[in-house]
């Protein structure tokens, strides 16, 4: 794994305005980085990268099947208690699930380390998928990046795939995301992108502009039944909103489904750590309500997890991370190092919900900016990745995309 320093292409924002990637450039920082691109091997790729991920995916079923069978699981991982049926019996029924992002961390030497599971609305989906694959074409074409050079990016192909596989041709499907945020809309068009090549039908209408018939049907903005509905809205969110008690009768099958929210919930990386310790891809975590006390000098930790916490104590007492069990980039997150924070979020808005602490992963440094591998999951495999970067220890909403490419040693123009 390496970071290269390659010429831009010199139309790239052109190219990008004429395909509607309207934040390539965010807050006058740039989002889109393509004045270099990260360099992995075939081995890095498929040993470190797809295999791992394909079994943490997997890993994630194991624990929900756990999670939906426990009432004290569902209220640690703040399931509103109205709903816990509802996402029993969305994860009994197998509905199916579309995508995810596990996060990693990972600097070309040893086992990736798995950070969250963004299992609901990831986000990035786009650049991942669509413009880091044209950067890709257009530079081997320009003989910036040597004959052979590929990129582990079967991200469209396979969600065309998922679509075939679940739904018979021509099936309605509604998509939503809020308003106003061309981020998110990218994002639902490059879903319902592949869901038109694979033969549906794709309607899409702004979150707000959706409504409940008498019947307790779902409809979008032209009135019509709403039957399939692919919605970049965090399940966490939705299920404390008013709209929550119509789902159950409306007769609407949500994608992601419903059971997702155990999975994009931060509150599964402790029940992994549980079911699968010491695994290589996991980092130690635990809930902040159980070792507290041991991450205080003298302290001990609640003797459910008193013999796990003993393992990792050394670890968790040089360095831990500890995370609100929802956030959205970065927010709520902060590092301690020997007992003292030394650095956080400056983003508070998720500070009322419970923690959880995970064993703090250095992540490698690239001329001041730290990556992370975005591993996509589409379907129960693992099929592509994007990297973001970011000059702070804790990736926020300002960190910028970097194209990567497949080269082995030495193979440059």
């Amino acid at each position: 794994m390496q970071k290269i320093t390659l010429p831009e292409r010199p139309t790239w924002r052109d190219t990008a305005r004429e395909v509607g990637f309207t934040f390539a450039d965010m807050h006058g920082e740039p989002y889109w980085d393509e004045s270099s691109a990260y360099r992995f091997t075939l081995r890095q790729i498929e040993d470190d990268i797809e295999d791992p991920s394909t079994e943490l995916h997997a890993m994630c079923r194991d624990a929900v099947a756990e999670i939906v069978g426990s009432e004290q699981m569902m209220d640690r991982l703040g399931i509103p208690a109205p709903h816990r049926d509802l996402i029993a019996d969305s994860w009994r029924r197998n509905e199916p699930e579309i995508y995810g992002r596990l996060d990693l961390a990972y600097d070309g030497t040893g086992p990736a380390k798995l950070l969250e599971y963004n299992a609901d609305t990831p986000t990035s989906l786009y650049e991942s998928a669509s413009f880091q694959w044209q950067w890709l074409e257009d530079q081997l074409a320009a003989g910036v990046l040597p004959d052979g050079a590929d990129q582990f990016n079967g991200i469209h192909e396979a969600l065309v795939e998922r679509f075939r596989t679940l739904f018979p041709p021509n099936t309605d499907i509604h998509f939503t995301a809020m308003a106003n945020n061309p981020e998110d809309y990218a994002t639902v068009e490059a879903m319902a992108w592949a869901a038109r090549e694979a033969g549906m039908g794709a309607h899409y209408s702004d979150l707000d502009k959706l409504g409940v018939t008498k019947q307790g049907q779902f409809v979008d903005a032209e009135d019509r039944v709403i039957g399939t509905l692919f919605k970049l809205y965090p399940w966490e969110d939705l299920l404390r909103d008013d709209y929550a008690r119509h789902i159950t009768g409306s007769g609407c099958l949500f994608l992601e489904p419903a059971w997702k929210a155990l999975v994009s919930n931060k509150g599964i990386l402790p029940v992994l750590w549980q079911m699968f310790p010491g695994h290589p891809n996991l980092l130690p975590a635990f809930f902040a309500d159980d070792v507290a006390d041991a991450l205080v000098a003298g302290g001990r930790p609640l003797p459910a997890v008193a013999d796990a916490f003993a393992k990792v104590a050394d670890q968790f007492r040089r360095a831990h991370v500890v995370k609100p069990i929802f956030s959205r980039e970065g927010a709520g997150v902060s590092i301690v190092e020997g007992g003292e924070v030394t650095e956080a979020s400056p983003n508070t808005d998720y500070d009322q919900h419970p923690r959880i602490v995970q064993a703090y992963a250095s992540l490698p440094d690239f001329d001041g900016f730290r990556p992370i591998v975005g591993a996509w999951i589409v379907g129960d495999r693992c099929v592509g990745m994007g990297m973001r970067e970011d000059r702070a220890r804790i990736t926020q909403d300002l960190s910028r995309f970097k194209p990567h490419f497949i080269a082995e040693q030495g193979k440059m123009p």
